[in-house]
C-alpha cells in the first residue's frame, strides 16, 4: 500500500485496517462522525444523565465507608476524574492504586498531592515482583507487539476483585472520548484479558510458577461480576465538558499536579512502550491516535498535531536512559534487550487466542452501546 496520511486527522497507513475515501479522509475519521458523536453527551442530557448515576452511587453506597472504588494512575484523566468527583458531586471514593513495579516519580507525587490535599484513603496494591518480572519477559520472548499487557491485566483484575471482595458496587474509570476515540489497533494493542492468549505465552516463555498475580478473564469481570455480582464500570468524564489542557492547568493550580510530556507516560514501562519499542521496532506511532482524538474532538489542529509529530515521542538521552533502566529493572543485559528488539516480529495470530469471538463480543456490545474498545461509552 502506498503510504498515505488523513486529511482530516493524522492517522496513517501504519495503522491497520485503515481505509480512505476519495478526499482523502479516513475510516476511523467517519467512525468517530457517525458512531461516537452522535452518542456523546456533554450537554445537559449528559449532566441530568451523570447526576442519575451518582445518585444511585451513593444510595448504594449508604452505610459504608466508601460509596465506589477509583483507581488513580497519577494520569491527567484518572487525577482529574477524581477531583471533579470528589469537589463536585460528593462522592467517597476509595483511593485504589496498582503499582507494577514501573511507577514515575512524577506519579508517586502526582497521587500523593491528591488524596492528601482531598483528605481521601488511598489503598495501594503491590503486584509481587518477581512474577511480574518473568511476566513481562515472557512478552518480550513472544516477540509481540502488546508488551503492556502484564501491567493492564494486573490494574484491570485487582479493581475488579477488590470490588467483589468489599461489596462496592461501582468502579469509577477515567477512560473517556475526549481524549481517546480513536480506538488502538488490536494489532498492536491486543485485549489484556484473553486468558487462552496469555496463558498460551506464559506456558512456552515464562519460568516462575504464577501463584499471586490477579489473573482475571474477560468473561468473569465483564459478564459474572457485571450481570451477577453487580460490579460496575461507569466513565464520568463522557458526561461532562473534558478538555485535557484545561483540566492540567485546574490540578496544577489546586493541587501542585504536574505533567507528563505524553499520555501513559505515568508509568516508566509504558514511557519506553510507546515512546520507544512501538515506534522502533514496529513502525507504530501511538501519538497518532493520541492526537488524532483530540484533534476530532476539537481540542487540537491539524497542525499543531503535525508539528508534534515532527520530533520523537521523547529525546536520544532520555530513551538510552529508559532502554539501561527497563534491562537492569528486568535483570538482562542491555545486549539481550536488542536482540529482543531485532528478532522476528510476531503477533497475537502466532498464538493460541480468542480474538474471533472477542471480536464478535466486541462488536454486539458496540452496537447496543454499552462498551468499545477504549474510552467510548
Amino acid at each position: 500500500m502506498n503510504y498515505q496520511v488523513c486529511t482530516k486527522t493524522v492517522l496513517d497507513t501504519s495503522y491497520p485496517g485503515l481505509t480512505f475515501d476519495s478526499k482523502g479522509i479516513c475510516s476511523q475519521y467517519w467512525d468517530y462522525q457517525n458512531v461516537v458523536k452522535p452518542n456523546w453527551h456533554q450537554d445537559e442530557t449528559g449532566r441530568r444523565e451523570l447526576e442519575r448515576r451518582v445518585e444511585m452511587i451513593r444510595k448504594d453506597g449508604r452505610g459504608r465507608d466508601f460509596d465506589c472504588l477509583l483507581g488513580l494512575s497519577g494520569g491527567v484523566d484518572s487525577s482529574y476524574m477524581l477531583h471533579v468527583m470528589v469537589k463536585e458531586y460528593g462522592l467517597r471514593p476509595l483511593v485504589f492504586h496498582v503499582d507494577g513495579g514501573w511507577n514515575s516519580e512524577l506519579s508517586v507525587h502526582n497521587i500523593h498531592v491528591l488524596v492528601d490535599k482531598l483528605g481521601l484513603d488511598l489503598y495501594t496494591e503491590v503486584i509481587n515482583w518477581e512474577e511480574m518480572r518473568d511476566f513481562q519477559l515472557s512478552w518480550f520472548k513472544a516477540g509481540v507487539p502488546h508488551l503492556d499487557i502484564p501491567q493492564d491485566h494486573a490494574f484491570v483484575a485487582v479493581l475488579y476483585k477488590f470490588a467483589e471482595k468489599y461489596g462496592i458496587g461501582t468502579i469509577l474509570n477515567g477512560g473517556n472520548i475526549a481524549t481517546e476515540c480513536v480506538m488502538m489497533p488490536s494489532q498492536y494493542y491486543y485485549w489484556g484479558t484473553d486468558m487462552r492468549h496469555i496463558r498460551d505465552v506464559i506456558k512456552r516463555y515464562g519460568t516462575v510458577p504464577m501463584r499471586s498475580y490477579p489473573f482475571s478473564s474477560v468473561y468473569r469481570h465483564k459478564i459474572y461480576l457485571r450481570y451477577l455480582k453487580g460490579v460496575k464500570v461507569f466513565k464520568p468524564l463522557n458526561f461532562m465538558p473534558y478538555t485535557k489542557t484545561l483540566a492540567i492547568d485546574l490540578l496544577q493550580g489546586e493541587y501542585g499536579w504536574k505533567p507528563y510530556p505524553q499520555k501513559h507516560f505515568e508509568s516508566r514501562f509504558t514511557r519506553f512502550y510507546e515512546g520507544y519499542w512501538l515506534p522502533t521496532r514496529f513502525g507504530f506511532d501511538v501519538r497518532r491516535c493520541q492526537l488524532s482524538s483530540l484533534i476530532l474532538t476539537e481540542q487540537m489542529s491539524r497542525d499543531e498535531a503535525l508539528h508534534i509529530l515532527e520530533n520523537p515521542p521523547y529525546d536520544l538521552d532520555t530513551s538510552e536512559q529508559d532502554f539501561e533502566y527497563v534491562a537492569t529493572k528486568l535483570r538482562i543485559t542491555p545486549e539481550e534487550l536488542r536482540e529482543y528488539h531485532a528478532m522476528p516480529k510476531r503477533y497475537y495470530w502466532d498464538y493460541h487466542n480468542q480474538h474471533r469471538i472477542l471480536s464478535l463480543i466486541e462488536k454486539s456490545v458496540s452496537l447496543l452501546k454499552i462498551g468499545r474498545r477504549g474510552g467510548a461509552f
